[in-house]
């Protein structure tokens, strides 16, 4: 259960009552400080306070800074006051964040409808809007490196109450400062950035091809027909949409299609129109025919290795969108959608489900990937065997320790993750660094590179040692690289450690099933471990577990298993295997 503790300077049960109610969240627990006592209650150390409490931070800078209130009744003050009160209040932002799971701190905003100096308002050590906006700046400078701490800009919820986002009268009457619209706007936004935070944010975007992504029928115009740029505005509309579109791939949203149309004739206008901005190597996949769209959504995700979760489905037809919500219950999320194209990419952009809190190399390299997936299963398509594919791939693994470098992209996948995931533990990139720095326990990064391209950081593993028994806590590895053996790979890593530790006479993993991480479970059913009944698998580090000799696998050099490996399989007389498979792998 979800725990939630919100601290202000005013009355704010509103929001309280609508994240109570937001998508997510029906579960949490959701506890008020008294408003009014902001540094009481982040000075307190609180005797409950648990690392696994996100607290939402939420105050007004005139009632918390002395020299700002000055300020903004236009009494002369220095703007460098107002930064040493601000400093000492981001001190204490700091200790607070260091007791909670996650710290949501939403951006400072004027008073509503105050215009300050006027025309000198963003006027440099005068203007008010000008020293509020520093002040936001300072602030996230000294939190910013803080991964478990996330400034949220509160201006779009101000704009959602309209030119007076507050009533006087409440706030006299209450100590409530804004709108209705206001709170569920703030509680709306947070709600989204928890899911993100949790690993749910949404990952594929499908999309319908006529009257969605250019105007007009392909298939009875032709790609000459249709509308799409020009000199015509509905035609300018749907070149935005797909700048907007293609904007998301840089966040590491993936792009596909599912359309009843003719293939050929379809992808023909995606290679060939001028105006087109999205072209196939901005799709992961497709599904073009005149089957029911349900259906081909459902054996496009497959292909993907993704979850119904993961989806959202844009279709300018009503009743298709009405099927695919129906379909699948309403986990493969289906916006309303506008009629008017020049609606289409506002209507995208006021989506919150692909919140992330973190932007790695390999999110904005998706599209690059995607392209790269696809040309790997052309090619398998024309191999004789699965491994004599595998074997062409010239595949390299790269293991890493985790380090400040790959911690974010780490945090990342060990949080979003679900397949191929042992455990299926969710920590933030505090709790992930805190866990794997004690002395008796490991944990490497996984990078993946083959004649295709690069998969990026894709698979995480970490070890605990107590005693004899040296315990697989985690084992997560991307879709993306499910079925190229790279998890063979990752468990040789594991055992070679084991064989270097005194003592240890066991290698164990506890899987620990969910509705999603069942691939996971067929991989340890076949990876030669031996299975017991709960699911427990075990390997006896007198024998090494052989990787496939196709893949070079390179560990660090600091490394203490890959320094003494052949030391390990002298002292334990092991025969290594020159290649393939465990003797008990199931093929």
């Amino acid at each position: 259960m979800q725990r939630l503790r919100l601290i202000s300077d005013f009355n704010i049960e509103v929001l309280a009552g609508y994240l109570a109610n937001a998508a997510g969240l029906e579960q949490a627990r959701i506890d008020v400080a008294p408003f009014g006592q902001v540094f009481q209650s982040l000075a307190a150390a609180r005797a409950d306070s648990t690392t696994d409490e996100t607290v939402v931070l939420w105050t007004r800078p005139e009632a918390i800074f002395d020299s700002y209130r000055k300020a903004l009744y236009f009494q002369p003050v220095d703007h460098n006051d107002v930064f040493v009160e601000l400093d000492r209040y981001a001190d204490m932002v700091r200790t607070q964040a260091e007791r909670a799971k996650y710290l949501l701190h939403p951006t400072w905003t004027l008073p509503s409808g105050y215009r300050g100096y006027g025309m000198l308002d963003y006027s440099r050590g005068l203007g008010v809007a000008h020293l509020l906006a520093r002040m936001n700046l300072r602030l996230s400078e000294r939190v910013g490196d803080l991964p478990n701490v996330f400034l949220l800009n509160a201006e779009p919820w101000l704009r959602q109450g309209g030119p007076r986002a507050s009533i006087p009268k409440m706030w006299f009457a209450s100590k409530v400062p804004f709108k209705n619209a206001v709170f569920q706007s703030a509680a709306n936004d947070i709600a989204a950035a928890l899911e993100g935070l949790q690993g749910r944010s949404r990952k594929l975007l499908i999309v319908d091809l006529d009257d969605t992504l250019w105007g007009g029928i392909v298939g009875e115009t032709g790609w000459q027909g249709i509308q799409l740029g020009g000199h015509d505005h509905v035609g300018e509309a749907f070149v935005e949409f797909q700048r907007t579109l293609k904007a998301l791939t840089a966040r590491g949203v993936q792009l596909a299609i599912v359309s009843k149309n003719d293939q050929s004739v379809a992808l023909e206008a995606i290679d060939r129109h001028p105006e087109m901005l999205l072209r196939r190597a901005d799709f992961a996949g497709w599904r073009i025919n005149w089957s029911d769209k349900a259906e081909n959504i459902q054996a496009l995700i497959e292909e993907l290795r993704l979850g119904l979760e993961s989806v959202v489905f844009i279709d300018d037809n009503p009743a298709e969108r009405g099927r695919v919500r129906e379909a699948f219950g309403g986990r493969v999320l289906v916006p309303e959608w506008p009629q008017d194209a020049a609606e289409f990419s506002t209507a995208l952009l006021e989506l919150r489900c692909f919140d992330t809190p973190a932007l790695s190399a390999e999110d904005r390299a998706r599209a690059t990937m995607d392209a790269a997936e696809r040309e790997r299963r052309t090619a398998s398509g024309s191999a004789a065997s699965p491994d004599a594919w595998l074997e062409t791939l010239q595949i390299e693994v790269t293991a890493e320790n985790l380090s400040a470098v790959n911690l974010a992209r780490a945090a990342q996948l060990f949080n979003k993750t679900n397949q191929m995931n042992l455990a299926t533990r969710r920590l933030s990139e505090n709790e992930l660094k805190a866990w794997a720095s004690a002395p008796n326990r490991r944990m490497w990064t996984f990078r993946v590179t083959d004649r295709f391209g690069d998969s990026g950081l894709t698979g995480i593993l970490s070890v605990e040692t107590k005693g004899d028994t040296a315990r697989i806590a985690d084992f997560v590895m991307s879709c993306r690289v499910m079925g190229c053996r790279v998890e063979e790979a990752m468990l040789h890593t594991a055992v070679e450690h084991a064989r270097t530790q005194p003592g240890v006479k066991r290698v164990v993993a506890q899987f620990l099933p969910t509705e999603r991480n069942r691939p996971c479970l067929e991989f340890w059913e076949r990876s030669g471990f031996e299975p017991s009944a709960d699911h427990l698998f075990r390997w006896e580090p007198l024998r090494a577990y052989p990787k496939p000799d196709f893949i070079k696998l390179t560990r660090p050099a600091s490394d203490p298993s890959h320094a003494e490996e052949g030391k390990a399989q002298v002292l334990a007389g092991a025969q290594v295997d020159p290649g393939g498979s465990p003797v008990h792998a199931k093929r």
